[in-house]
């Protein structure tokens, strides 16, 4: 599996269709998918997939900029719903189709997500592969080179693979995205019970063997011990290749209230794009000191702040949660 650093072909969104998350904030959701797919497709293509009744919405607001396709789907979370892209020892690319089952079937119904990734494959002209694990793109990140993170809260969480143990986890990484080496952060944020603590929320690889984690430097919240203890696992853990992971914190972490109670607004939950990191920003006054350090670890990629971070985090997730890359061709038989 690249990284999601590495060059693309193009980006992956779903439009929101869930009007149950965001009661009257539904129209700021719909101009928040827009604004992310908009600002990407100035870097690259931009494929949305959107219902039936939503599909001219999304186009009216998305412009001619984005393609968008119609789809019968559940929510609007593509990284946890659309294919993972993996290169086979040949280079050639492929789909990965995992199941999807709600979040441990938090959210209802699921099962036009579960034939998401399926539905892309066939739109794109993607090899597929059908995988019986459940697995959400957001519960993994990867550096590309063979070292992956997760935490141990969500992806040993009883409701996703109850039949499987940390080490069937383990080798189905290995075997199906080339994770050799897997480092199990303890915890994901205290709020994100939607997602059972995904890693996207709490760290990202900026490069091979490098880390940058959302840290919190407010000693009465939870999270403040929750990243710590992840700070120090980090630290303590190798690489694929054994070289000891270079660790750089996010040190602010925004919250906001929402219809939906008190969330979580992390600036790790950024999506890198070719040339550009787009990062959900709160208004907080760390913003821009926290796009500071995330340009510094991005050099020549453009780091753009958006302010959709709040009606995002009403929803559950942020601009990671809602995209998912297409890695370029290696090979130029790589899609059938």
């Amino acid at each position: 599996m690249p990284p999601e650093h590495a060059p693309h072909e193009e980006t992956l969104m779903c439009w929101p269709v869930n009007r149950d998350l965001y009661g009257d904030s539904f129209s700021d959701a719909e101009h928040a998918h827009a604004d992310i797919a908009n600002t990407i497709a100035r870097y690259e293509p931009v494929r949305m997939f959107a219902s039936h009744s939503h599909s001219d919405r999304a186009r009216s607001l998305c412009g001619n900029n984005v393609e968008v396709h119609e789809v019968v789907i559940d929510d609007s979370w593509c990284r946890d719903t659309g294919p993972v892209y993996v290169y086979d020892s040949t280079d050639h690319r492929i789909a990965i189709d995992w199941r999807f089952n709600g979040w441990g079937q938090r959210f209802t119904p699921f099962n036009n997500d579960d034939a998401l990734a399926g539905h892309i494959a066939k739109v794109r002209g993607d090899q597929l592969l059908r995988m019986d694990m459940v697995f959400e793109g957001g519960s993994l990140q990867v550096d590309g080179r063979g070292t992956g993170a997760t935490t141990m809260q969500c992806l040993l969480h009883p409701n996703r693979n109850p039949g499987m143990s940390q080490k069937e986890i383990e080798h189905t990484l290995d075997e199906v995205l080339g994770v050799s080496k897997l480092v199990w952060l303890p915890f994901g944020l205290s709020l994100d019970s939607d997602t059972d603590g995904h890693v996207d929320n709490v760290a990202a690889f900026t490069a091979s063997g490098h880390f940058l984690l959302q840290g919190s430097n407010a000693g009465d919240e939870e999270d403040h011990m929750r990243t710590s203890v992840n700070e120090k696992v980090a630290r303590s853990s190798v690489d694929a290749v054994g070289r000891e992971l270079q660790v750089e914190v996010l040190p602010v972490l925004p919250y906001v209230d929402t219809v939906r109670g008190r969330k979580c607004a992390p600036y790790v939950n950024y999506y890198v794009a070719n040339d550009c990191v787009v990062v959900p920003v709160t208004g907080h006054e760390a913003d821009e000191d926290m796009l500071q350090i995330i340009e510094s670890m991005y050099p020549g990629r453009d780091v753009v702040g958006l302010p959709v971070a709040h009606v995002l985090a009403t929803g559950g997730g942020g601009i990671h949660c809602l995209t998912q890359q297409v890695p370029a061709k290696l090979h130029t038989g790589a899609s059938h």
